[in-house]
């Protein structure tokens, strides 16, 4: 079983996040900077990771989140299914709108966090995927930090090929987080993702050696 080597572990079950028993590493950087591609190296060393954004997607299918989202954002509900591309515009194109919407949805998120840590069974630590580490200042509760980088300039092209998304709206999404080069500065270590996917392993494999202790 792989373990984090003691002299990373900054914290304990009554600082960690959501009192956890375990240490927790924050995985995080810019939209299109490639955290999913590093989560997946995570997983493929058998390290659980838990993905925000799949939390998010879950409580977004809970009848109170559909019916929260019916009263305020009426416009992005189609035969009563959510239009998420819809939705997506109308909050990054409003920032009161979407600090609406990122309350009502984060209210959900430790409860759903706990609910798929359990399922987990028992792991000996564990990677929160999780894009606004910085900004909900999450960062305070875990016990060190890991961004996946890439420049602005690289998350725009990658953005607006992903997502279909135009120039404006993709520029406006990007804009709303906090800057990837503050995250960088923040975080204990930086994984570039501006190359090949060869490079990023090439990085990983040697942060994981620096990180970890097997049994």
């Amino acid at each position: 079983m792989i373990k984090l080597d003691p002299k990373w572990i900054t914290k304990n079950e009554h600082t960690r996040l959501y009192q956890l028993p375990v240490p927790i590493i924050g995985l995080t950087g810019g939209i299109a900077t490639g955290k999913s591609s590093v989560a997946l190296l995570f997983q493929a060393i058998g390290i659980s990771v838990i993905d925000a954004d799949a939390l998010v997607r879950n409580i977004y299918q809970l009848p109170s989140t559909k019916a929260f989202i019916k009263e305020k954002f009426s416009t992005a509900v189609e035969s009563d299914q959510i239009q998420f591309k819809k939705l997506r515009e109308i909050v990054f194109n409003n920032p009161n709108q979407k600090i609406v919407l990122e309350n009502f949805i984060y209210q959900y998120l430790p409860n759903e966090f706990l609910r798929t840590f359990k399922n987990l069974g028992s792991p000996s630590l564990v990677v929160y995927d999780v894009p606004l580490l910085y900004e909900k200042k999450l960062n305070e509760f875990v016990d060190l930090t890991i961004c996946v980088y890439a420049p602005a300039s690289v998350q725009l092209k990658r953005l607006i090929t992903r997502d279909k998304s135009s120039d404006a709206l993709a520029q406006s999404i990007i804009n709303q987080q906090l800057d990837i080069e503050e995250k960088k500065k923040m975080s204990d270590f930086v994984l570039d993702n501006s190359n090949s996917p060869e490079e990023l392993n090439k990085q990983f494999k040697q942060l994981t050696k620096f990180l970890f202790l097997e049994d």
